[in-house]
């Protein structure tokens, strides 16, 4: 027995009507594919972004993100004096094994092997040439560090194994081994002697043992002291060059017996491994590594009790902050995709039903039932839509091993249940015998009463869009309703537009009554009458109001990088000095002013975390001392400062109080605002002539050439920082996102214009053939034409690009860019004028486009047809 014979389904209409409209059917089939894959991908995409977040954030912390154990050695102490301990490098490898099993065994795979370390502090090399340091380091762990002595020995024990030293006998000789690079620019052979002193004076005496070449240089072991492969310039003050010795596990007792007591420390290093870090492992990992800290001993204790301290689970807060941010940002992203998709298969049903309305109502007419009738049109858009979400649900999961339902179903249930919606609606109204009732009141009420409930419904969406961004402006982050924010306030204003409209053609209409060009009241007539269709104008307007807020936030996001680079870096380069080179600073400033493309140099104090007291509370703040009006534009006086607070614990007009250790404290009168300064939420500028200790620590220098003159140098650039920022994996495939969508909306609302201009052709078509038989040309024909698509053209062009500009405005503070863009604040919005100014002329000029390709279908239309009352066109 047939299936049709048991459903009452007439399988040949619903293979002919499908063939028949193969065109908006496979169009509706088209945008359910694309939605699916791009909804129904994002999500796992966004699963895959936050994992190389978490490893680039890792990769970017760099010695911040490692987790560092570090113990006393056992004292060494006797009654004259000291004692060297022979077996210090198994102390240290038993930190380095109690260690591992503090950690234990499910997060190890998370890290790489660790590296013991014993480094000593640097010395100054005093033999009067150039400015030399000597660090001297044993590192263990792992196979390293493997290597080649090239020419002498590796180091060894300098004296007895038991011996003894008085606490002011002489210098204790010590036995390193120095790289063949190191061995080259130092000018030192095995057996030289090398003279060192440390930062008070006091000598200290290393030999040179041997010269060694290391089997791999690229073992991580060798990260923990790089500067024993390769002398290291400016890593203990400008125009310095550190070298390093290479201690044995021989010759380490004879380096702590060279160094005051506890100036050698035993450290265990452990650097994340990126490669296996994933966002759901990082967040064990977080509270891991908290759980240890809290743990250990304090740094302040003097027994050998380990201490644990990282920056990891800061750096993991950081990407948990821009990773919610991200998916945040990505969800409003796909509502309005979804939003744009919906649109545009409500469009495409409408016109099929337009286009069967006359065989629906024939058989309906013929005696089908309602029931029927929508079952034929539920099984075949069921199996078109269905066929078409799997196949798009089929490539989300092949691209991203996963598919987000959620995003899919709406669009879903739209392509199944529209049509048949449609049909359903337009058979029921076309066959029914419900007469129009004789009462005039009556008839009244029934018009009052759709107009209450279209008044309802517009109601709904204009409150439920009030409540959204009231949610986002309250809550902020997060899901549910806020994330729908900026399309449901997109949707809001596409719906005033539409009441807007009606009125607006209208005043048009009666213009063009008065005058005396027949064409403008035949266009006028025209637009007046196709302006109370409120669903196409709303698609319009809605896609083009999506795509502008897209493209506004893809603009704040890449001048929020920019900004935020300026916000860290202050210049488009800032010179990070160190304590040791502050005499030199000004030289140094000089020097660099008068490179080519220098255009300013400006010297200053940075303090972070400095302790100012505010009404009595301890604030700690970014403290920076500087020339102001040459930092700021605004001169200070000695008792001013400008402050900036993210918390409002700074404001202007306060008394603040800046401790000083030894001396008291200097108040000043908070005068001003200061500009947002290095990411940091409380910030205090003063002026160098308030009295504080103003060493110079930093140095920012602008002009094209400050990255030449700063070469060597340890320096930020701004116009790396924000192409380093950009290229991180959120905020690149933020972008991406944010573009995709953006083509989307345009392509959706562009086949949206044509989806509305091919259902109201027939009808436009008969009138414009009609006024032709009264003398119209075929010019003024296609202008009357146009004048039916120019007000949903215009609304779409105007309205809709000014109401997203409007909604990203409103919206896209609360949505946390800053923590992608690095700023303090939230970025100001930006609007691409050269992309909205294309937006806007794309639609305008698509309605003359889609008039002339209408006319070219119908040039050979009969006059028969056309005087045929109620015939098509």
């Amino acid at each position: 027995m047939r299936i049709a014979a048991i459903t009452g389904l007439h399988g040949a209409s619903i293979r002919g009507r499908a063939r028949a409209d193969a065109g908006p059917l496979l169009l509706s089939a088209l945008v359910v594919v694309l939605v699916s894959l791009l909804a129904g991908a994002v999500p796992g995409l966004m699963e895959r972004t936050a994992d190389e977040a978490v490893r680039d954030g890792v990769r970017r912390g760099g010695d911040a993100a490692k987790v560092i154990v570090s113990a006393r050695f056992e004292p060494d102490d006797t009654l004259n004096g000291r004692a060297r301990v022979p077996r210090l490098a198994q102390a240290l490898d038993d930190l380095r094994l109690r260690a591992v099993d503090e950690l234990g065994t499910d997060l190890q795979r998370m890290f790489r092997p660790p590296v013991a370390s014993v480094i000593s502090p640097s010395l100054k090399v005093t033999d009067g040439s150039v400015l030399r340091t000597f660090r001297m380091a044993y590192l263990s762990g792992g196979a390293g560090p493997e290597v080649v002595w090239s020419a002498g020995s590796a180091p060894a024990a300098s004296g007895d194994e038991t011996a003894e030293i008085d606490w002011y006998g002489p210098p204790w000789l010590v036995q390193v081994g120095v790289s063949e690079t190191a061995a080259k620019q130092f000018g030192v052979r095995p057996g030289a002697l090398l003279k060192l002193a440390d930062e008070r004076g006091n000598t200290r005496s290393a030999q040179v043992s041997g010269i060694f070449r290391a089997v791999d240089p690229a073992d991580p072991v060798w990260a923990e002291a790089p500067w024993l492969l390769n002398p290291a310039a400016g890593a203990d003050g400008i125009g310095t060059t550190r070298f390093g010795g290479l201690l044995s596990a021989e010759s380490l007792p004879d380096a702590r017996l060279a160094f005051p007591p506890d100036e050698l420390k035993r450290t265990v290093s452990f650097a994340p491994d990126p490669a296996v870090l994933t966002w759901a492992t990082a967040q064990s990992l977080k509270a891991t590594v908290v759980t240890l800290q809290a743990r250990s001993a304090s740094s302040s204790t003097y027994d050998t009790a380990s201490t644990w301290n990282t920056g990891l689970d800061s750096v993991l807060d950081e990407v948990t902050a821009q990773v919610e941010t991200a998916r945040v940002q990505a969800s409003v992203l796909l509502a309005a995709i979804v939003a744009g998709a919906v649109l545009v298969l409500l469009l495409a049903a409408d016109l099929l039903v337009r286009r069967r309305s006359p065989a629906l109502v024939l058989a309906r007419q013929r005696g089908a039932s309602l029931t029927a009738l929508g079952l034929e049109l539920l099984a075949e858009s069921a199996v078109l839509a269905l066929a078409a979400a799997g196949a798009g649900c089929a490539a989300a999961i092949l691209t991203t091993g996963g598919v987000a339902a959620g995003w899919v179903a709406p669009v879903l249930v739209t392509a199944v249940a529209a049509v048949p919606a449609y049909g359903i609606l337009t058979a029921a109204a076309a066959t029914r015998d419900r007469r129009s009732p004789a009462n005039r009141s009556a008839r009244r009420w029934a018009r009052h009463t759709a107009v209450l409930r279209r008044a309802a419904a517009e109601a709904t969406v204009v409150l439920a869009a009030g409540a959204a961004i009231v949610a986002l402006h309250q809550r902020g982050l997060g899901s549910g309703l806020p994330v729908l924010a900026p399309t449901l306030a997109v949707l809001a204003g596409a719906v005033l537009l539409v009441r807007l409209l009606p009125p607006l053609t209208g005043l048009a209409l009666r213009w063009a009554v008065r005058s005396r060009r027949p064409l403008a009241v035949f266009g006028t007539a025209q637009a007046s009458a196709a302006s109370g269709r409120a669903l196409p104008v709303a698609a319009l307007v809605t896609s083009v109001a999506l795509a502008t807020f897209a493209l506004v936030t893809a603009a704040t996001v890449e001048r929020g990088l920019a900004g935020g680079a300026q916000e860290t870096v202050g210049a488009d380069v800032r010179v990070d000095l160190t304590e040791d080179t502050a005499a030199s600073a000004d030289e140094t400033a000089r020097r660099i002013a008068a490179a080519p493309g220098v255009t300013g140099v400006l010297t200053g104090h940075v303090t972070d975390s400095a302790q100012i007291v505010v009404d009595g509370k301890l604030t700690p703040a970014r403290l920076m001392i500087v020339d102001s009006r040459a930092y700021t534009g605004t001169a200070l006086q000695p008792d001013q400062a400008l402050v900036r607070s993210a918390t409002g614990a700074l404001r202007e007009g306060m008394t603040v109080e800046i401790l000083q250790t030894g001396k008291p404290a200097v108040r000043l009168t908070a005068s001003g605002s200061a500009p947002a300064i290095g990411g940091s939420a409380e910030v205090v500028i003063v002026d160098v002539a308030a009295g504080l200790p103003d060493p110079p620590n930093t140095l920012w220098v602008t002009g094209p050439g400050a990255v030449q003159a700063t070469d060597g140098l340890t320096v930020v650039s701004r116009a790396e920082l924000a192409r380093s920022r950009r290229a991180a994996p959120l905020v690149s495939g933020l972008i991406w996102l944010t573009w995709a969508a953006a083509a989307f909306l345009l392509v959706a609302g562009l086949l949206g214009f044509a989806l509305t201009a091919a259902a109201g052709a027939p009808a436009r078509w008969l009138t414009v053939s009609r006024l032709r038989t009264l003398g119209l040309t075929p010019r003024q024909g296609r202008l009357v034409a146009a004048g039916e698509l120019l007000p949903a053209a215009a609304a779409a062009a105007a309205g809709g690009t000014a109401l997203g500009a409007l909604v990203a405005a409103v919206t896209t503070g609360p949505l946390g860019l800053r923590l992608l863009t690095g700023q303090v604040g939230d970025p100001a919005t930006a609007l691409p004028w050269a992309g909205l100014a294309a937006v806007a002329a794309l639609f305008l000029v698509t309605a003359p486009l889609l008039v002339r390709a209408e006319a070219a279908l119908r040039r050979r239309q009969r006059l028969a047809e056309v005087l045929r009352v109620g015939g098509p066109a």
